[in-house]
């Protein structure tokens, strides 16, 4: 066995067993063995013996959590290894085109209009999509510029045009009742995760995942200047339309139900790529693998290492940070 088979395995392994871990664990504490056997009961049909509120917390209260988790972890990953491949940088995360910004600001401004959770959950989806559209229509439009520089500079600025409109927005909002909302939000959460928004976000997720997956050994070739590209047979401004499309619909499915969680898609791509080399074809699985397990352990930790529950976007900075800094001294140029 290779040591990138070994990495796949054990990155397999911590996913099976941080969602065991996050079954169990709670203020209503499950045993391995009562999971194993509401399983079976389920896999079987048989009656469960256990008592009533052991399946209502795995199957109710736990369920959606740990599989948005997933979901949303394994989303953030690969569209954070999509755009740092595309964009030849590895400072790249998927927020670099506003689908972050965009999409707090949607949501903001249901919050402000007093809108419910599917709407929120609507207008920023919404959001993340128009505002990486703003961005690339601009930045298609800036003649006599490298493209790419031209992308990543127009998101910045039209990034830092929406954060002051959600920033006015805050300083206009219900101290008592919309504020607090807006925080809550914009700080992320996976607590109110229903099963309808998985029913939303996972398929919008995996329409995403799916070209990624298609032209995936053409996304090694985005690695090489755009003249080398195009004389191997690529039309890198189509390719590279279709994967800032999925990377951002993957993005906005995400934090439309999460909220703002960073350094998912800005570490997760760098642990992969240190374990499995630059390649796209074995790097994206990898790095959904650890992704997923990376956010699941977050919120494990975040809903049990305090009486009340610590935001998810909170932990991922103390954790991302020093983590980052370690894989930076690590890692060789790969690029």
């Amino acid at each position: 066995m290779t040591s990138r088979s070994v990495s796949y395995v054990l990155a397999a392994g911590a996913l099976v067993g941080l969602t065991a871990l996050a079954f169990a664990v709670g203020r209503y504490p499950v045993s391995i063995g009562e999971i194993l056997s509401l399983i079976a009961s389920k896999l079987t049909g048989s009656a469960s013996t256990l008592p009533p509120n052991v399946e209502t917390v795995v199957m109710q209260v736990r369920g959606p959590r740990v599989l948005a988790a997933l979901v949303v972890g394994a989303a953030l990953a690969a569209a954070g290894t999509a755009y740092q491949g595309m964009f030849r940088n590895p400072l790249v995360s998927p927020d670099i085109l506003g689908v972050s910004t965009g999409a707090a600001l949607g949501a903001v401004l249901a919050i402000f209009f007093s809108q419910g959770i599917l709407v929120i959950q609507l207008f920023a989806f919404t959001g993340g999509l128009a505002a990486v559209g703003l961005v690339y229509w601009i930045g298609s439009r800036l003649r006599g510029h490298d493209p790419l520089l031209a992308l990543v500079l127009t998101g910045v600025v039209i990034g830092t045009l929406l954060g002051s409109v959600i920033a006015l927005l805050k300083y206009l909002a219900d101290p008592y009742n919309q504020l607090p909302a807006i925080t809550y939000w914009l700080l992320g959460s996976l607590a109110a995760i229903a099963p309808r928004d998985l029913a939303a976000a996972a398929p919008l997720a995996l329409a995403g995942l799916a070209p990624m997956l298609l032209l995936r050994w053409r996304m090694n070739l985005l690695a090489l200047p755009d003249d080398e590209a195009r004389a191997l047979g690529v039309d890198t401004r189509k390719l590279r339309t279709l994967i800032v499309a999925a990377a951002t619909l993957m993005t906005a499915a995400a934090v439309a139900v999460s909220g703002i969680i960073g350094w998912v898609g800005l570490l997760i791509p760098h642990a992969a790529r240190l374990l499995v080399g630059p390649d796209f074809g074995r790097l994206l699985p990898l790095a959904m693998l650890l992704g997923a397990a990376f956010l699941l352990g977050v919120d494990t930790l975040c809903r049990t290492i305090a009486t009340i529950e610590v935001p998810p976007g909170v932990l991922t900075a103390l954790i991302g940070t020093p983590f980052f800094l370690w894989l930076f001294a690590l890692a060789r140029r790969t690029w």
